[in-house]
């Protein structure tokens, strides 16, 4: 594709401005600290405003925002438009993991699993898209998850959500191209972030007395062996991969890092349903 005068060159920092999401904790801060050093403008956008005091001291502008709600996207986007005239990068990372027995979860809970994971980020994903659109360029870093290649058992809402954000991802990357926007999927492995808490605390709960509860138990165990032995790779593994998508003039539409990452995902690709469901069995057994 042609340079036009109105494009931007975003593969380098210069003062560009970045959008993150779900910054208050995990990826999302450990990737804000990183662009700050590198010195992007970033506005560092999570529900917890107070746990992002640490990224307004290194001179990020900490925005409060629940992806649910459209007034604090619309607000959000507002504000950096006329501070900054526009978003150049945006990372979606706001997510958590609904995990239960598919039978025992509420559906009211599934949808706010989508309104989070999928709908909030592609309306945000909506509102940023404009300017980027006026400069002819702009990178979308959308966080997946190997989860959106693979599944395990009690994840049917969270793997759903995932596999959804893939196939939005790579329809999305066809429609802006011509306007010079990259989309980039980022898919972590096991990383060690507040998500296991967030996941696994209501399990428990949802199904752990229920028809599922022997099942529940084997995954707890395994989970207990895992974490003890060393379980996943630092957040700032993530925010590397992040960072080299972003320094790339042509970035590949998928980046996958973290412990397990590459393995399984290779494993997927090889094995058929039933070889790969085997495995997934001796890993929660």
């Amino acid at each position: 594709m042609m340079t036009t005068p109105n494009q931007r060159d975003i593969s380098s920092a210069n003062g560009l401005t970045v959008l993150i999401t779900g910054a208050s904790a995990g990826i999302g801060k450990e990737t804000a600290r990183k662009l700050l050093e590198e010195g992007y403008v970033v506005y560092a956008a999570a529900r917890r405003v107070e746990q992002m005091r640490d990224l307004e001291a290194l001179g990020a502008v900490a925005l409060k925002m629940d992806v649910t709600k459209e007034e604090e996207v619309v607000a959000g986007v507002e504000r950096i438009n006329a501070e900054r005239g526009g978003t150049d990068i945006l990372v979606n990372n706001a997510g958590f993991g609904l995990y239960g027995a598919m039978e025992d979860v509420a559906l009211d809970d599934a949808r706010y699993q989508f309104e989070v994971n999928l709908f909030g980020l592609a309306r945000l994903t909506q509102l940023v898209l404009p300017s980027m659109r006026a400069r002819r360029a702009g990178k979308i870093v959308n966080i997946s998850s190997i989860g959106g290649k693979v599944y395990t058992p009690l994840g049917s809402w969270y793997h759903a959500t995932k596999h959804a954000l893939e196939g939005w991802s790579d329809c999305l990357r066809f429609e802006l191209k011509q306007f010079g926007i990259d989309v980039i999927i980022i898919e972590p492995g096991a990383i060690r972030t507040e998500f296991g808490d967030v996941a696994f605390g209501p399990l428990q709960e949802r199904s752990g007395n229920s028809a599922y509860a022997h099942f529940v138990k084997r995954m707890m165990a395994s989970m207990e062996n895992i974490q003890s032995s060393g379980f996943g790779s630092p957040p700032s593994v993530i925010a590397d991969a992040i960072l080299k998508s972003l320094r790339a003039k042509r970035p590949r539409a998928r980046y996958a890092a973290g412990q397990w990452a590459r393995p399984l995902l290779f494993l997927r690709r090889l094995l058929s349903d039933r070889m790969f469901d085997r495995i997934i069995s001796r890993m929660v057994s």
